[in-house]
């Protein structure tokens, strides 16, 4: 089987989570081949070293990348569009040639079933798979629809199977750029705006139950599925929890269902980096 490629872009104040993501990646998947590329500008080398440790204890590869500043010359960048709302839109055209495919996920993730499905999945010639969060009422699903000016689903950004061979031909850095310089008052979280705007008929709908569930609406999963998606349905069939919002189960005051077992992944974490593992009989490879 060859290897899964992660793909995500972060800056510094979210290494912390990654490793989390990392250490569910390995819990839930632990037979599987990893390799990590992560995109990001200036983290420094002692906080790339404690992934580099983490990646390399799992076996994983680990490719951390620079983006070239060339390729942004002419993109509009502000406080609100920062060059980073760019990496996984351009990820065609910044990671390496030789891959043709990746998984790109959010930092603010728990991967709790195998992600292989997923991986192997047929794009059936489109270049993004991704989730449109089917607890969104039809009504907040019709406003995006007017302020983008698009007819299907609003996909989340956030869990995103990419085509790079076939991004490398359809995806024009000029044009994203093009397209948010002359959009920007309209887009209200940009990279997913611009995604669902300029992409959202190149891309396979997922099934948000399994591949990106958002952690907050358990009780809306619960009523749409007419009591079916119950804890046990989730904890068995779910394979991305994702932590959607402003409030984070790694902060204080965290109040949504899921929010115990982040702790629990974050605890699982901080054995490993402790070297608590040998000693308390846990196997180092999770």
């Amino acid at each position: 089987m060859d290897s899964i490629r992660l793909f995500v872009t972060l800056n510094e104040n979210y290494v912390p989570q990654l490793k989390v993501l990392l250490t569910s990646v390995a819990v839930s998947n632990p037979n599987e081949t990893i390799d990590l590329y992560m995109m990001h500008s200036g983290i420094g080398e002692e906080k790339l070293d404690e992934i580099r440790r983490l990646c390399c204890s799992r076996g994983y590869g680990f490719y951390p990348i620079t983006a070239d500043p060339d390729i942004f010359k002419n993109a509009p960048v502000s406080k609100t569009y920062p060059r980073e709302m760019y990496y996984r839109l351009l990820a065609p055209h910044l990671l390496p040639k030789e891959i043709d495919r990746v998984l790109y996920l959010d930092p603010d993730i728990l991967v709790i079933n195998p992600l292989r499905p997923l991986w192997e999945m047929d794009l059936k010639g489109n270049l993004f798979a991704a989730a449109a969060h089917s607890w969104a009422s039809y009504l907040a699903a019709n406003v995006s629809r007017v302020r983008l000016g698009t007819e299907g689903q609003y996909f989340n950004s956030g869990v995103l199977l990419m085509d790079l061979e076939a991004g490398r031909k359809e995806i024009r850095p000029e044009e994203i750029f093009s397209y948010t310089r002359k959009h920007g008052k309209e887009l209200v979280l940009p990279d997913q705006d611009v995604l669902n705007a300029m992409y959202g008929n190149r891309i396979l709908e997922l099934d948000d139950y399994i591949w990106n569930y958002d952690a907050r609406r358990y009780n809306s999963y619960l009523l749409l599925s007419s009591g079916a998606a119950d804890l046990e349905w989730v904890i068995r069939n779910t394979a991305i929890l994702h932590f959607c919002g402003r409030s984070k189960p790694w902060k204080p005051g965290y109040l949504y269902r899921f929010g115990v077992l982040y702790r629990h992944y974050m605890r699982l974490e901080e054995i490993w980096e402790s070297g608590e593992e040998s000693s308390s009989g846990i196997s180092r490879r999770i």
